[in-house]
């Protein structure tokens, strides 16, 4: 083989391997890669499972990993939306991360279905989470110390409860799960334990009280007079858009057509 024909093989070469480099890295052309909030499982996958039944071809993931972890990725580059189930601190803000508002979600209280309590004050939740309050006969219920079931620092879900509750860094955690499903498991395995998970999250297997006689709902969550609630944040790159994909999902997430998908998995969008 001449020297003009190897050039031009290798010059194929090349242009073949770069072709096929880039359509493996996928430039977020055909995959949409999200990555945090372990609350917003439900209404992500519902959203995700209903996006890809509409864009054939296209992939979509998420990565449960926490707010805190899935803002981190986003900030990264490791993914192309981070899911958060708080508001985003000014310092990560500042780092050049944009918010959008895509649904709000009441933070249930949760007991083992046996716990006789049904409502606690937003004053009794905090008295109870900081140790003031040790013993369930102290709020109606039957003679028992209370375990205290928490989040790990870092999740969206524990800053949400603890920002509204006033008991930031005083809570006297038991046990600091690392998923809204481990909380709820471990307090159904504990006639008395008490934890937060999304309402969105909540299973049969535990019994959620009122807060200061309001129900945590759909409807109550909407109207605001249910106290203890959060919102469900998309996190993205401010100065960096997104790639076809990601942004067709974006969309679709933020419209009319994705509320009732949201109020089936028991949040309330925020669009």
């Amino acid at each position: 083989m001449n020297s003009v024909k190897k050039a031009a093989v290798f010059a194929l070469t090349a242009a073949l391997a770069a072709a096929c480099f880039a359509g493996c890295a996928g430039g977020g052309t055909s995959a949409v890669a999200t990555d945090g909030s372990t609350s917003m499982e439900k209404v992500i996958g519902t959203l995700g499972e209903a996006f890809e039944q509409e864009n054939s071809g296209v992939t979509f993931t998420y990565n449960p990993t926490g707010s805190g972890s899935g803002i981190k990725a986003v900030r990264e580059g490791r993914c192309d939306i981070g899911l958060s189930s708080r508001a985003l601190k000014e310092e990560e803000i500042a780092s050049g991360l944009t918010e959008t508002a895509l649904a709000y979600d009441g933070i249930a209280i949760i007991v083992h279905p046996d716990n006789p309590v049904f409502d606690l004050s937003l004053e009794e939740i905090a008295d109870i989470y900081t140790g003031k309050i040790t013993n369930w006969s102290d709020v109606g219920g039957t003679d028992g110390e209370i375990v205290l079931i928490g989040r790990e620092a870092g999740s969206g879900t524990r800053d949400g409860f603890e920002a509204i509750t006033g008991t930031a860094e005083a809570c006297k955690y038991r046990q600091e799960l690392t998923s809204t499903g481990d909380v709820i498991t471990t307090v159904s395995g504990n006639p008395n334990a008490i934890g937060y998970a999304s309402l969105a999250s909540v299973k049969d297997s535990v019994k959620v009280l009122s807060v200061s006689g309001v129900a945590p709902t759909q409807d109550s969550v909407k109207d605001g007079s249910y106290a203890v609630q959060r919102p469900f944040m998309l996190i993205t790159k401010t100065d960096t858009a997104l790639s076809p994909a990601a942004k067709k999902f974006f969309d679709f997430a933020l419209s009319q057509d994705a509320a009732p998908l949201i109020a089936s998995a028991g949040a309330v969008s925020a669009n």
